[in-house]
C-alpha cells in the first residue's frame, strides 16, 4: 500500500501532465514554402512514413531552440 505522500505525487504529476497537454494543442496554421521543398518534404515522408507534420513540427521546435534567447525563458 502506498503512503499518503506517494498518492499525492502522483496526483501531483498527472495535474502537471495535464496542464501540459493542454499546452501542446495542435492547431492548424498556413505556410508558404517553395516547391523544392514541398517535394522533399513529400519524398522524406514517403521513404520514413513519417507525417510531413511531424517533421514540420521538429522544424518549429529546432528554429525555436535556435532563437530561444530572443524569446528568454519562454521556451
Amino acid at each position: 500500500m502506498q503512503d499518503v505522500n506517494g498518492i499525492a505525487a502522483q496526483v501531483a504529476s498527472a495535474a502537471l501532465e495535464a496542464d501540459s497537454a493542454s499546452k501542446n494543442e495542435v492547431v492548424s496554421t498556413h505556410v508558404l514554402v517553395s516547391e523544392e521543398q514541398v517535394e522533399a518534404l513529400r519524398e522524406l515522408s514517403r521513404r520514413t512514413r513519417v507525417a510531413q507534420s511531424e517533421y514540420l513540427r521538429e522544424a518549429v521546435d529546432d528554429l525555436l531552440t535556435k532563437y530561444s534567447t530572443v524569446l528568454g525563458a519562454k521556451r
